[in-house]
């Protein structure tokens, strides 16, 4: 498995489906509380720190990593175990699939959910707010203390009342860097080394490859769902109301704006015309010299290193926007521990040993993998600071693992449908059937129908 499989979102309608009924965190008497409409143990639930001894059989969820990583797992599991004499960790792995989500929330319901489990943002949103997870930073105040103080802060799930809570570690995660042939950039009288600081900052160098190249090559691809809700989350741009249920984009004029420069770019020439609503992303045409700019994944310098030296010889990278939000944005995935567990001090020092410092630090160095982690301590290692002579892969590793000092985990979680009625209505205006005014407010009116839907 490589790293585009690692960073990938998966959405399921299958979070929908945790009913009312379900949901919070009920009381009763005796030695058992219920998490989720399931039976635990008291001390699983509610205030005060876990307690009790760590022994016990746990099962251990990862996604689609055992093929690739059997022996890096198996070795932090031996570890564990060789520390906590009466452990027994059995390791599951799970496919990863589009029915990833429907699986496990069908565990959560079955009160089976494994005790270790590795969840991306969407499915540990939904198994938070149906109480099915362990509030981490209640039962270990000291949890958070290894992780980058930003990224701690904002990994964070709302429970039933809205309250945020700890439900999730934040483990390993990727990046997001500018990749560009540097000499299509000086063609077009754009300095290399100085990278754009807002989203429209780097669509004017896109006007300007345009102008320069005049069809014989592009700036980037034109289908908009690779940058929705992105480049707004980047900007600040509030996507979603604060509980998440309506659409507010529309309110800020910035994003008419962002929708007016799309169209101007495709109709300017600075995105194949064929590439409006084609999956592709920049990767493959970047290395084959057809666009300025390539994929924003630091892995793919990697990957270009590796399969085009010509034009990694001509290769930069440098600082995504920051833009408006002041920082850069993470999408980590999550280790959580199930509320529902029955050895849970076992599973809570599992979760908290498999991302330490020491393990992260170790398998980020994996050369099988592009992945950075989200411990100070990691981040600080040699293995992401040192960049020697033109090795921009090194660099790239480096910039990301700066950025990530003060990231946060904020990311805006749409519906693949949503996100679809959002795209096809700024791909009208991209056409010119639409001014961006009129595409944006339609826009939010489908999203909010379908979010209407949904609540």
């Amino acid at each position: 498995m490589r790293a585009t499989r690692l960073t990938g979102s998966l959405v399921g309608i299958a979070v929908l489906t945790l009913t009312a009924a379900g949901c919070g965190l009920g009381g009763s008497s005796g030695g058992a509380d219920t998490a989720g409409g399931c039976k635990v143990n008291k001390g699983n639930v509610g205030s005060g720190k876990l307690s009790g001894e760590v022994k016990g059989n746990i099962t251990f969820q990862t996604t689609n990593l055992k093929k690739d990583f059997g022996s890096f797992f198996n070795g932090v599991i031996s570890a564990f175990e060789k520390a906590h004499p009466g452990t027994k960790v059995k390791w599951i792995d799970d496919p990863g699939d589009a029915t990833f989500t429907q699986r496990n929330v069908a565990d959560a319901q079955a009160c089976t959910l494994p005790d270790v489990i590795n969840l991306n943002a969407e499915t540990a949103t939904s198994l938070t707010k149906a109480g099915y997870l362990l509030n981490v930073g209640v039962k270990d105040p000291s949890a958070g203390k290894p992780f980058v103080p930003a990224f701690w802060k904002s990994s964070t799930m709302k429970d039933a009342s809205g309250a945020s809570v700890h439900t999730v570690l934040p483990w390993y995660t990727g990046g997001v860097v500018l990749t560009y042939n540097k000499d299509m950039l000086k063609k077009a009288g754009i300095d290399p080394d100085k990278a754009p600081t807002s989203i429209f900052g780097l669509f004017a160098d896109y006007e300007k490859i345009a102008k320069s190249a005049k069809g014989k090559y592009y700036a980037t691809m034109a289908n908009p769902v690779w940058r929705i809700p992105a480049d707004w989350d980047q900007m600040n741009i509030k996507t979603l109301s604060s509980d998440g249920k309506t659409a507010v984009f529309a309110n800020d004029p910035r994003t008419t704006q962002w929708v007016a420069w799309m169209a101007k770019l495709y109709k300017e020439g600075a995105m194949p015309k064929d590439s409006l609503s084609s999956s592709n992303d920049p990767s493959t045409p970047y290395t084959q010299g057809k666009v300025a700019y390539g994929s924003t994944n630091p892995s793919y310098v990697r990957f270009v290193k590796q399969n085009s030296p010509s034009i990694y010889a001509k290769t930069g990278v440098g600082q995504q926007p920051f833009d408006a939000l002041g920082h850069t944005t993470g999408a980590p995935q999550y280790i959580s521990v199930a509320a529902t567990s029955k050895h849970a001090p076992v599973a809570l020092a599992f979760a908290e040993f498999l991302t330490n410092a020491e393990n992260q630090t170790a398998w980020a160095k994996d050369p099988d993998v592009v992945i950075f982690p989200t411990t100070t301590t990691s981040l600080n290692d040699p293995f992401f600071q040192k960049v020697s002579g033109n090795d921009q892969f090194a660099q790239a590793r480096k910039l990301v693992a700066e950025q990530l000092k003060t990231t946060t985990a904020y990311q805006t979680v749409l519906s693949t449908a949503v996100q679809n009625a959002i795209v096809g209505q700024v791909q009208l205006a991209m056409q010119g059937k639409k001014s961006a005014a009129q595409a944006v407010k339609d826009a939010q009116t489908k999203a909010n129908e379908l979010l209407k839907q949904s609540n």
